[in-house]
């Protein structure tokens, strides 16, 4: 076969077209980012199909950025959704400083004050801010990170400067914290465990909003919830809830942000919670659901200056 060696002329267009060609190629539009979706597993037949569906659906056409995470012990059923992205905690951290003072006043073998006891229950029954900022400031911020690492929480990072609302958090160690308040286990005593719920079932009503929302009177009910405002991000609205009863133990975490406005990120939490307690504890005779107030509250942490 004879090859024919292009003259100058054509030297030059196959350069031109070849140099024409590379932007094109460095240029081109990346492909979209996937949106994530729900994922469900569980032991019982149906369920799992039955609990993506309704979650998606209870999350369609809400706008705001939300993390899911659902386990319950007695089917085996686990739902998540953006498992592992860092949320502002808010006021939601307030459970993880009473689990470190319990975790921390076991390792002293020691009770808790009366003045700690006045404290943990401001701070979690009434969300009190001051409260909340005396224990962290008596713990400490090596002591909050010794309870993460014992607790596997290896991804919570405590707030720095005493912002305490600012702890880095996300579904996955939401959800062992509450999982670890709900079972027997080595980091926290079953006195510990039993304090923590009995002031997760006292919080006050006008904070009973979030993960509560459509659940059966029939299963007992702790709740913690946050919410703050900033410059980027919006609103984030948080709630952590665990659940007990009608052969059901389960616990949910719905952090969100980048809603428009508080009230908006309550409805989005609200019709998540909804969704899952229908599909895991259907309505029986004389149980009634629960509506939560109608004028959320919950404390305003502290954010710097410009944040």
């Amino acid at each position: 076969m004879t090859y024919r060696t292009p003259g100058r002329a054509g030297v030059l267009a196959t350069a031109v077209s070849a140099a024409l060609l590379i932007p094109a190629v460095t240029a081109a539009t990346p492909a979209a980012a996937t949106t994530p979706t729900v994922t469900c597993t569980s032991a019982k037949a149906g369920l799992a199909a039955k609990l993506k569906k309704d979650i998606t659906a209870a999350l369609a056409n809400r706008r705001g950025t939300v993390a899911v995470g659902l386990y319950d012990r007695s089917t085996k059923t686990t739902c998540t959704l953006r498992a592992t992205s860092a949320y502002d905690s808010a006021s939601t951290v307030k459970v993880t400083v009473l689990a470190t003072l319990l975790w921390d006043a076991k390792k002293h073998n020691r009770y808790l004050t009366n003045t700690e006891q006045s404290l943990a229950k401001a701070m979690i029954t009434r969300s009190d801010n001051d409260a909340t900022s005396k224990l962290w400031k008596q713990l400490g911020v090596t002591k909050i990170k010794g309870f993460l690492a014992a607790a596997g929480m290896t991804k919570t990072v405590p707030g720095s400067g005493g912002y305490w609302g600012l702890t880095q958090e996300n579904v996955t160690d939401e959800q062992k914290l509450l999982r670890l308040v709900t079972a027997k286990n080595s980091v926290l005593s079953d006195s510990a465990r039993a304090y923590i719920l009995k002031l997760m079932g006292q919080v006050v009503s006008d904070q009973r909003w979030g993960t509560p929302a459509g659940a059966p009177s029939s299963v007992s009910v702790h709740v913690k919830n946050g919410w703050l405002q900033r410059s980027t991000h919006g609103w984030r609205v948080h709630s952590l809830g665990t659940f007990n009863g009608a052969g059901h133990d389960y616990m949910i975490t719905v952090l969100t942000q980048d809603n428009s406005t508080m009230s908006y990120g309550v409805t989005t939490i609200q019709n998540v919670a909804k969704a899952i307690h229908k599909d895991l504890v259907p309505t029986t005779s004389g149980v009634t659901r629960y509506t939560p107030t109608d004028a959320p509250r919950e404390a305003f942490v502290a954010v710097p200056p410009q944040g």
